[in-house]
């Protein structure tokens, strides 16, 4: 065990708070305290800040998802059934003049396509089939079959982005982010437990000592009235030890507020019932106490979802600035389609004797006079990436920068706590050796308060010490999603 333990032992074995971790179906039974780990891994698993973000992660995943199924060959039915139009329509005779005729028109028509988007090019390739029937009714009575079993087309874009492809290596960075930012969604609920945690510690201590305080008053009290019924000491002296046990008795009516404030604050967190009893023991040893500040640094920078998303941020911002160059520039369209159809006034010899379909197509867009627009939109994207590489590089360093000194702060909060947990030990001897002096009649009442006050001193002290090194050692393991105690990534 190291000094530090040892240090801090002397005040941990004697501590046990109120009952048991008794609802939502824990494993620890009623008469085991609940440590620290037990805690942070029952409020990762139940609590109500930890369904939220794995919520988040899972509306992530399932984003991410989704992307990647865009991707795959995309199966689909159109279909019109029917469609009437009732009208009087110009019918062109043989001798060149026109009659208004009444017409009576039925389209049906049934579809399927499968689609296979193209990210290497950004183009799309499909084959579909279909048939369609119309009924004309009136004076221009007709039916009609229409198919086409099949056709096979591509259609893709020259000179223009390639849509598919940002969008992939987009998505690929905001699922790294989002698995990021969940682990550090987690161990935000750590931080957030620890310090719930050590509020009922602190509280415990804190009505403890308030109880242990007007006790000692009260019998200091009764000592004093006897002495000064027989003339040992002046009525002030009195007056100050009846001030000294008021003063006690309020302070233990506000710890027992502040316990119970505590005790609610943690069971809201665990997700416990209100009326559940709760029991904690706080660690006696602890995990580590210096971190190379390198790989801190390191890991951080590594593993933070800030990183991926200052990459995030430097593609689209680069992805911008390809668009505006390539969207009011010469650009082209290439589509072709090859297939078979034939018509009949039969449906089986709409299938019968199929000809040849094919089309070819090539647009072209050129831009001739845009009054600097292109020019404009190119330079304003520059200056976005420009703007988005600056804000990288601060993120970076200031990331950086808080793992060095979150490692640096882990070890001065260790060393803290060691000092904190001796000062907190000699100030209770030192009280116990001024109230037996005070009781004998070797020391007078205010050198007997001052070492009551020192001690009460050094134990908010100690409280504040170990409350300290714990949250710097999961800000470490939040800011680095690194734990340095198994030497290992955090996942």
């Amino acid at each position: 065990m190291t000094r530090a333990a040892r240090a801090i032992s002397y005040q941990l074995t004697a501590i046990s708070l109120t009952a048991l971790l008794a609802a939502a179906g824990t494993p620890l039974s009623a008469q085991q305290p609940m440590t620290l780990q037990q805690a942070i891994e029952l409020a990762q698993k139940q609590g109500l800040q930890a369904r939220a973000v794995l919520d988040t992660r899972e509306a992530a995943r399932w984003r991410d998802r989704a992307f990647n199924a865009r991707l795959m060959p995309q199966l689909s039915l159109t279909g019109t059934l029917p469609n009437y139009e009732r009208a009087i329509v110009p019918v062109t005779q043989p001798d060149g003049s026109t009659q208004f005729k009444p017409r009576r028109e039925t389209t049906s028509a049934l579809g399927m396509m499968v689609s296979q988007p193209l990210p290497l090019t950004g183009g799309s390739f499909f084959v579909s089939s279909g048939i369609s029937r119309v009924d004309v009714g009136g004076d221009l009575s007709s039916r009609i079959y229409s198919s086409t079993p099949v056709t096979i087309g591509v259609s893709q874009s020259l000179f223009r982005p390639n849509a598919l492809r940002w969008d992939s290596r987009e998505q690929d960075l905001r699922a790294v982010t989002a698995d990021r930012e969940y682990l550090e969604a987690r161990e935000d609920v750590a931080v957030n437990t620890a310090t719930a945690f050590f509020d009922l510690f602190s509280a415990r201590l804190a009505l403890d000592n308030a109880s242990a305080k007007v006790a000692i008053n009260d019998t200091l009290f009764n000592l004093n009235k006897g002495r000064f019924e027989v003339g040992r000491i002046g009525e002030n002296d009195l007056l100050q030890s009846e001030l000294a046990l008021l003063q006690a008795r309020t302070q233990l009516d506000g710890a027992k507020l502040d316990f119970a404030r505590a005790n609610a604050a943690l069971k809201r967190l665990l997700s416990l019932p209100p009326n559940a009893p709760i029991d904690i023991t706080v660690p006696t040893d602890i995990p580590m106490t210096e971190v190379d500040t390198i790989v801190a640094v390191e890991q951080a920078l590594r593993n933070q979802s800030r990183t991926t998303t200052t990459q995030l941020q430097a593609v689209q911002a680069k992805r911008r600035v390809t668009e505006a160059k390539l969207n009011n520039g010469f650009g082209a369209t290439i589509s072709a389609t090859v297939g078979f159809n034939q018509r009949a006034s039969v449906l089986d010899e709409a299938y019968r004797d199929l000809a040849q379909r094919q089309q070819y197509g090539v647009t072209v867009q050129m831009p001739i006079v845009q009054w600097g627009n292109r020019k404009g939109q190119v330079e304003a994207a520059r200056a976005d990436e420009d703007r988005a590489n600056a804000n990288a590089r601060a993120t970076r360093d200031a990331a950086a920068e808080e793992a060095h000194f979150a490692a640096l702060q882990l070890a001065q909060s260790a060393r803290n706590l060691a000092l904190s947990a001796k000062a907190d030990t000699v100030a209770v001897k030192r009280f116990d050796v001024a109230k037996n002096r005070y009781i004998v009649g070797k020391i007078n009442i205010d050198n007997l308060y001052l070492a009551q006050n020192e001690r009460d001193g050094a134990l908010r002290a100690y409280i504040e010490a170990l409350r300290g090194y714990w949250a710097s050692y999961y800000r470490l393991r939040r800011l680095t999603l690194f734990d340095f105690a198994e030497n290992r990534p955090i996942r």
